[in-house]
């Protein structure tokens, strides 16, 4: 998993962490206001998981299937990567002499 992408999901299992805590804390809360807010946290709550779930299952999926194809046709595999290597170089390889002028 990539930084950015483990950044996030810890990001938002930390916020799902304060959700439920804050879902804890008022339990005892009387109020018709409070009841409602309690009731969309939990509704949104469960959406973000049910998102999260998809998001999970249509990356190992996703995985799953690069794997497969890579296995299926190693050599073009290799040709893909050191392609886009040698673009990715040669781009970069650009931008530092443009920015020595």
């Amino acid at each position: 998993m990539s930084e950015s992408t483990q950044n996030i999901s810890e990001d938002a299992g930390g916020l799902a962490e304060d959700a439920q805590a804050l879902l804890t804390a008022t339990a005892d809360v009387a109020g018709e206001k409070v009841g409602e807010a309690r009731k969309r946290l939990t509704a949104a709550l469960e959406r973000g998981r049910q998102i999260a779930s998809r998001v999970k299952e249509k990356a190992v999926a996703g995985a799953k299937a690069t794997d497969k194809a890579v296995h299926e046709h190693p050599y073009q595999a290799i040709a893909v990567g050191v392609g886009v290597g040698l673009l990715v170089g040669y781009l970069l390889a650009r931008r530092s002499t443009r920015k020595g002028e």
